[in-house]
C-alpha cells in the first residue's frame, strides 16, 4: 500500500458529508500494470504520483461530481470508494457507461476544453484527488510517457462508447441485459460464474439501457428456467445464458 502525498481538504459543497481525518485516508492501492494496445506498459507509479500533486476530497455516497453538458478541466484520481460514469434523458432515464475503482480516473474526456460528455456520481463513500489542467500539464512535462498512458485511456473509452452504442442499436432488451450479466460474471469454477458486484434492479437497467420492471421480467425468466440463483448478494450463473428470451 502507497500513501498519496496529495495536499488534503473536506469538500465543502452542500451535497458532501466531510469524513473524519485518519491516517490511512490518503492510501492509494497497488495498480496492476497492464500492456496496451500500442505496446506500452500503463505506469501506476505514474498515476500515483499524480494523485500525489491533486487536492484530496472525500464525499458521501450518491454525490455528483461531474455533470454532463458542463465545461472542466479536471481530473479525478480515485483513492477509495467508486464511481459510476451515466448519461441521463430529460424523462429520468439512465444508462451507465462504466464503473470504476481505486487506482481509476475520470475527467479526461474534456481536457481538450469541451463540456463534459457524461455524469460521474459516487456510488459509496469516495475519495478522490483531484487534479486540475494546470497541475496535469506540468505533470505531462516532466513523465512524457503518461501522455501515452492519458492517450490509450481516452481511446479505449471512446471504443467502450462505441460498442455501447452499437449494443444499443443492434441487441434487444434481454440481448444488452446478457451481455451486462456476462461482463459482470467472474471465470467459471465447477462450471458455475458468480457476480460479486451488488446490484439492485435499476443499476442493471441502467447498464443496460431499459426499464427496471424488463429486468424484473428477465431475471425471474432466467431464475426459474434454472440459469441463475441469487445466493445473498451474489447471483450465479450455473449455466450459460440462452441467446433469446
Amino acid at each position: 500500500m502507497l500513501h498519496s502525498g496529495a495536499t488534503d481538504r473536506y469538500d465543502d459543497a452542500p451535497n458532501v458529508r466531510p469524513i473524519a481525518a485518519r491516517s490511512d485516508a490518503l492510501i492509494l492501492p497497488p495498480l496492476q500494470r497492464q500492456e496496451t494496445d500500442i505496446g506500452i506498459e500503463a505506469s501506476a507509479d505514474a498515476v500515483r504520483a499524480l494523485a500525489a500533486r491533486g487536492e484530496v476530497r472525500r464525499y458521501r455516497r450518491d454525490t455528483i461530481l461531474i455533470e454532463e453538458g458542463d465545461r472542466g478541466s479536471t481530473l479525478y484520481v480515485i483513492l477509495e470508494g467508486r464511481l459510476r460514469a451515466y448519461s441521463a434523458a430529460a424523462n429520468g432515464r439512465e444508462i451507465t457507461f462504466g464503473t470504476y475503482g481505486p487506482g481509476e480516473y475520470l475527467g479526461e474526456m474534456s481536457l481538450d476544453g469541451g463540456v463534459r460528455s457524461a455524469s460521474v456520481q459516487t456510488i459509496e463513500p469516495s475519495t478522490c484527488a483531484v487534479v486540475d489542467r494546470p497541475t496535469l500539464r506540468q505533470f505531462i512535462g516532466e513523465h512524457p510517457d503518461f501522455a501515452f498512458e492519458l492517450l490509450t485511456k481516452v481511446i479505449r473509452r471512446a471504443r467502450a462508447a462505441t460498442l455501447s452504442a452499437k449494443n444499443l442499436a443492434l441487441n434487444d432488451v434481454y440481448g444488452r441485459l446478457r451481455l451486462v450479466l456476462d461482463a459482470l460474471a467472474g471465470a467459471p469454477v465447477g462450471g458455475v460464474r458468480c457476480i460479486d458486484e451488488h446490484l439492485t434492479q435499476r443499476e442493471f437497467a441502467n447498464r443496460a439501457g431499459c426499464s427496471r420492471e424488463m429486468v424484473s421480467r428477465v431475471m425471474k425468466d432466467l431464475e426459474e428456467g434454472g440459469y441463475i440463483r441469487a445466493e445473498g448478494r451474489r447471483i450465479l450463473i450455473e449455466r450459460p445464458l440462452p441467446a433469446r428470451w
